[in-house]
Formats: C-alpha cells, structure tokens, sequence
C-alpha cells in the first residue's frame, strides 16, 4: 500500500464532496491522501439523454481505466453509477452509511396542481416511466449537467419542475424553495451511498477499508445490486430496488415499469436480516406479479 493514497473522482461539485468526504474518512484512520480530478464520458457529453447512451458506467469508465493502470489508488463513486458488473480487477470494499436515497422534485412555482397538464424535467429512465405511470398526462423533457446547473436550467426553462436525487441536494446544502419528496417513487439501487472501488489485488488497502465500511449499507445495497443482477439491469433500464433495516427486518421494495410506462409491478416484502437469499426471493415474487412479462417486453427492445 502507498503512503499517500491517490483518490480519483470527476470533478462535479457532488463528486468532489463524495471525494472530499472520502478523505476525511481515510485520514481519520491515519491515511495521506490526495484527490485526482478525472472527467468521465457522463460529464464531457451533456446533451445525449443518459438511457440513450446504451451502455453502463458512462460515469465510471475512466476511472475504472485510472485504477487499472495505477494512476489512482480508488476511486469514489456514486454507488447507484458503478455497474453491476464490474471490471475484471476492480472491487468495492468500502461503502459509506447511506444518506435518505429517496428522490425530489422541485418545483419553479410554489402552487403546483398535478392533475393539470405538467412538464417535468429528467433524464432518468426509471424516474421518467415511474413519474408517467402515476401522471400519464404530463410531460417529461430530458435534463443533464450537474445538480447546480440542472437547477438553473429549470429556472430559467417554462417547465414546471424537475426530479433530483434528495442525497445530492442535502450534500451540496441546496434548499429549494418549492420542493416535494416523492415518497412513492422507489429509488435506484445504492442510491444514496457512496462508494470506494479499488484494485482487486489492493490487500492491505482493501482490509483497511473494509474495517471502516458500514455494514448495515454494505449489506442492503449488496441485496439490490444482486437483485438487479437477476434482472440484467443498470441505468439505462427502469429498474429500481431499495433494502432496509427496521423493526428487525428487511425491508424490500422493487419495481419495473414499461418503456411505454403504461405496464408497472411492485413488491414490498419483508425478510429476516440474515437472509442472504432475499433477492432471489422478491426477483421471483416481482416475476410472477407482472414483471416478467414487462421484463420479457423490455430484453426485445433493448
């Protein structure tokens, strides 16, 4: 292991807070480190729609390339952007207690009816179909660029609001004046938590962070991530899943919906904490009330 660790990250405002908060994290366990800036595909284009870029980790590519050839030591990720799929030589070893991964949505006025005719920007595809699944007669336009210019965009724009990840709004201390929590939309997988990849052959960094990650996260975001392993699915496909302890349980919530966001399944079960097995369960409650056939529907037009 190097004395001073080399952090790479993108260099938006959010990626360098989860940067930042990383190096916080190692030198509170007596680590040097610096922070590399990196761009990545995601950041250089803002105008392709993120689902239309058809493939994953548009995000995380360049610094997966970083580790691989010893630029960086790790890499901080937004969790819910690193794929399913990792590269051959990489791991995660390292999550950090997840912050409220539940979605917004901002809005330019403060009187807002929606059951009128809205516009709503986002570039997600699972926000995009979950929204129009509830609101079929609203529209919704796409928004890239980061938090603080997807924030002027909507402010100098005629839609009516736009949907934001509540995690990186609290992070950057942006408070909107007319906002709403979006309590039934279920959240990408990992959203919310941030998360250390490094090379896989990295055994005493590896070990050390391991000692400093959260469990209780590590071990739900790791039941949504199988889960969407199961499902063969990533960001450019509406796929959401959410685990959580309470009450001395698991709780579970998955959903997928329809490209054409008129088809919609949703399961909520709850498991033991010690079941490993949880995603296996709710991938093959999810298929028999209705989502495989939206599954099946999704494969042909990918």
């Amino acid at each position: 292991m190097t004395t001073k660790i080399r952090i790479g990250t993108r260099d938006s405002k959010l990626a360098m807070w989860q940067a930042n908060y990383t190096k916080k994290k190692l030198q509170d366990s007596g680590l040097n480190c610096e922070i590399i800036k990196i761009k990545s595909e995601g950041d250089i284009n803002q105008i392709t729609p993120l689902y239309d870029f058809g493939v994953s980790g548009i995000f995380t590519q360049n610094l997966d390339l970083a580790l691989l050839n010893d630029r960086i030591d790790i890499a901080a990720h937004s969790l819910k952007d690193v794929p399913i799929n990792m590269a051959s030589g990489l791991t995660i070893p390292c999550v950090f207690e997840r912050a409220d991964p539940k979605d917004l949505v901002v809005y330019k006025n403060k009187s807002v009816d929606l059951q009128k005719k809205l516009t709503i920007a986002t570039s997600s595809i699972r926000r995009r179909t979950q929204w129009l699944n509830k609101y079929p007669h609203h529209e919704i336009v796409s928004l890239r660029g980061n938090v603080g210019t997807r924030i002027k965009k909507l402010k100098n724009s005629d839609w009516d609001g736009a949907i934001f990840a509540k995690a990186g709004l609290d992070r950057l201390s942006i408070d909107p004046k007319h906002s709403e929590l979006i309590k039934w939309m279920i959240p990408s997988a990992a959203q919310g938590v941030v998360g250390v990849a490094t090379r896989s052959n990295d055994k005493k960094l590896n070990k050390l962070l391991k000692s400093i990650s959260c469990e209780n996260t590590a071990s739900c975001v790791s039941q949504e991530r199988k889960f969407l392993k199961l499902m063969n699915g990533g960001c450019s496909v509406p796929i959401s899943a959410y685990a959580f302890f309470n009450d001395d349980k698991l709780h579970f919530r998955v959903n997928i919906t329809s490209l054409n966001t008129k088809k919609s399944a949703t399961v909520f079960q709850e498991y033991e904490t010690s079941d490993e097995y949880a995603y296996e369960k709710i991938y093959s409650q999810l298929m028999l009330e209705g989502g495989k056939e939206i599954l099946d529907e999704l494969k042909k037009e990918r």
